[in-house]
């Protein structure tokens, strides 16, 4: 017995020490060129933070690296997802600190907490488990391929306050506004157009609406809520544009009788309340033509006219010290990112409120591609286009395969968002 015990003991200092040993270095993520999976490095990150030990945010340092105290598991973690890394001894770890806080130096440390929870609004899927809607969606691409979780919410579960459970909200390529989309004289005869709107008009009916307007209507308000309560909400694509066009034609019909049966207000272009609006004001809604395949003037799509070999819009360079949240959402290895299509592509920048942050622009055309905000005690981000590395994706193309771009700079935006909350939110009670 008393052997056995002395065993014991020797495997627990075997073990202490060890432990002890390995936390006398950090594992450093470099974000630059040296890095072999921008992507994965951001879910290793967050796989550091579910493990409740804290990491830094090394703004502007080698494209926004991360760092966090070395052990076996977070290197073998790393060498398993193919993420590149260094060990660096407690005392280079502090030299490059003393680096980052000198006051001439744009740069600055994070520390990240907590991670986020996320919650994905995405349409339900049918009794076969196939998708509703034949397109895919950018940010669960990428979540999924830097394996970080998520779950899936819709109007119900937003309408019964479940978004207070998360941090962090993606809006699906939604239509607001409740005219599916503007697909009409496209696809209004075809199998998943058609179900698309069975399904909406009876989820509108089960949760006590008489059309999917007012649904729509009552969701974004319920995510308004949720972001003046201190959430943090991302948005791509057409859930940008008719996240606000909702907001501003509350109490307003414009919606065309192909899609709800009655006639839309042809003159609620001179009632919108753009006070009520996060980004966007005195826009004009499509109204004359509900089917031309676009909801208002506020989209650069149609009038853009670049060629796709030219199709770049630039990242702005901010003060990492005295503005950390834009310089946290636009950590990036380069400051050129390759453009890419939608059905909201980009946002005409006189139509953008004057404190709204621009994030990214394509100066030829004069368009915002990457805005940012705050309401309330949370903030929202709006990025124009679908897919970063499609660049015209079509109806019933094929997903996007990330393994052949693991450097994707455009879809490295998306996760800075996601990873955003996690400088700014407690640790939450269990």
């Amino acid at each position: 017995m008393h052997i056995m015990i002395k065993k014991l003991f020797a495997g627990f200092l075997f073990l202490h020490l060890s432990f002890a040993s390995a936390f006398a270095a950090y594992l450093l993520i470099p974000m630059d060129e040296n890095q072999r999976d921008h992507l994965k490095a951001y879910g290793i990150c967050y796989w550091v933070l579910e493990n409740e030990v804290e990491a830094h945010w090394l703004l502007n340092y080698r494209g926004g690296s991360f760092a966090f105290p070395h052990n076996a598991a977070f290197e073998k973690e790393c060498l398993t997802r193919g993420v590149s890394y260094e060990i660096i001894a407690n005392g280079q770890f502090t030299s490059i600190l003393e680096e980052i806080a000198d006051p001439e130096v744009n740069q600055d440390a994070i520390k990240l907490e907590v991670a986020p929870k996320v919650a994905v609004y995405t349409p339900q899927f049918n009794s076969k488990g196939e998708k509703v809607q034949p397109w895919d969606d950018a940010v669960t691409l990428v979540l999924t391929y830097a394996e970080i979780p998520y779950e899936t919410v819709y109007d119900r579960e937003v309408l019964e306050d479940k978004l207070a459970e998360f941090d962090w909200l993606h809006l699906h390529h939604e239509d607001f506004t409740g005219q599916y989309g503007r697909f009409y004289r496209s696809f209004s005869n075809h199998a998943w157009y058609r179900e698309n709107v069975r399904k909406m008009e009876s989820l509108a009916e089960s949760l006590g609406f008489q059309k999917v307007s007012q649904l729509k209507l009552a969701v974004v308000k319920k995510i308004k809520e949720y972001v003046g309560g201190g959430g943090f909400m991302f948005a791509m694509c057409s859930a940008t544009d008719t996240y606000d066009i909702a907001l501003a034609a509350e109490g307003l019909d414009i919606v065309a009788d192909i899609h709800d049966g009655d006639d839309a207000d042809m003159t609620a272009n001179s009632k919108l309340n753009y006070d009520a609006t996060f980004a966007f004001k005195d826009f004009q809604l499509k109204l004359q033509d509900p089917l031309v395949y676009e909801y208002s003037d506020i989209d650069m799509t149609q009038p853009r006219k670049i060629q796709a070999k030219n199709d770049y819009f630039n990242l702005f360079d901010f003060s990492a010290k005295w503005d950390p949240v834009p310089t946290m959402l636009t950590q990036c290895h380069t400051r050129t990112v390759k453009g890419f299509m939608g059905q909201t592509t980009s946002f005409k920048k006189e139509l953008i409120k004057s404190h709204v942050l621009n994030l990214g622009e394509t100066k030829v055309s004069k368009e915002s591609r990457y805005i940012h905000g705050s309401h309330g005690e949370g903030t929202w981000t709006f990025y124009g286009g679908h897919d970063p590395e499609d660049y015209r994706h079509q109806v019933n193309d094929p997903e996007t395969d990330l393994n052949l771009h693991p450097n994707s700079p455009g879809y490295r935006l998306i996760l800075n968002n996601v990873l955003f909350p996690a400088a700014k939110k407690k640790k939450r009670k269990t």
